[in-house]
């Protein structure tokens, strides 16, 4: 039994389109599944909570996630116990960093086939962000500052809408990239990786702390991260000039940023990140409101993935 959890509203309403097509193959093959549509924010959660209340080591269930890479962290959210799942992605977004860094397949009927013909087992591992009171999973990156103030803009800006009808969806990112940059403020932060060392920056525009290579639609900003290496990657991007970060930022597609001065990239279990004045986080590409510090650890436990045979 496979059970699916649908995001309609991703790539403005193409989501529901792509379930109607899938949900075609599934029936014309006998697939025995259940599914159920999100309605709002942090329904996704809620649903995988209920899939998986009865699941077991020894009786997994095969939870897949259609939606975009903003789906995910709701889904992981929701799992009772990581080692009682097997999870399978197909995407139906525009950022796609999921795909990236698991090395999925972007197209949601060969998604489908690698799930249906159980490709390969992969595992990853599932990192926990902290912000006050706030807990929640997370499987691509957290951030908080510059990078954060971004997927804030992304999620609400019109010009989103109308470049995934036209299949850009990814440079709606990199607008809002270089328009944040004219106007966001750095700060001081304090930076503890695994509660022993201690980095202190002047003029922090961004941390990101990453379970991928990738996010913000394809940019590389920890080019050796490794989902599945039990450590996090954490990039904090300090004290660099306005016109100079304009023009590193595009070598960050393919991770040629990484050799200038003022960008750290930083391996660690733990981190916890303070700042001088709050500042926007997100978690996988959604909101995580406007925080002053913030928390990330591992799970002790990883989960495992379904990835093409390859």
């Amino acid at each position: 039994m496979y059970y699916f959890i649908v995001n309609p509203n991703c790539r403005s309403g193409r989501g529901r389109e792509i379930w109607l097509q899938l949900k075609k193959t599934l029936d014309a093959r006998g697939i025995p599944y259940k599914y159920t549509v999100t309605r709002y924010a942090g329904h996704a959660q809620q649903i995988a909570d209920k899939f998986t209340k009865n699941a077991s080591v020894s009786s997994p269930c095969h939870l897949i996630v259609l939606g975009g890479d903003g789906t995910i962290h709701e889904a992981l959210s929701g799992i009772r116990d990581l080692e009682s799942v097997i999870f399978g992605f197909i995407p139906a977004g525009s950022g796609n960093d999921f795909c990236r860094g698991m090395k999925l397949d972007n197209d949601p009927t060969a998604a489908l086939e690698t799930i249906l013909t159980f490709g390969k087992e992969a595992r990853m591992d599932v990192p926990v962000i902290r912000c006050g009171s706030y807990t929640s999973r997370f499987g691509i990156s957290c951030g908080i500052g510059y990078d954060a103030a971004v997927c804030h803009e992304v999620l609400t800006t019109p010009l989103k809408k109308v470049f995934n009808r036209i299949h850009l969806g990814k440079l709606v990112y990199v607008i809002i990239a270089l328009k944040q940059m004219l106007t966001c403020k750095p700060a001081e932060a304090e930076i503890v990786l695994d509660g022993c060392r201690t980095v202190n920056l002047k003029k922090m525009y961004f941390a990101a702390i990453m379970n991928q290579q990738y996010e913000g639609g394809g940019f590389r900003f920890c080019p050796k991260g490794r989902p599945d290496d039990g450590r996090l990657d954490l990039i904090a991007v300090d004290g660099i000039p306005k016109l100079k970060m304009l023009c590193i930022l595009p070598t960050a597609f393919w991770g040629g940023h990484t050799r200038f001065k003022g960008i750290h990239i930083l391996q660690c279990k733990s981190a916890d990140i303070r700042t001088s004045a709050p500042l926007a986080v997100h978690i996988d590409g959604e909101s995580g409101g406007v925080r002053s510090e913030m928390s990330v650890r591992l799970e002790p436990r990883q989960l495992t993935i379904i990835v093409p045979n390859k």
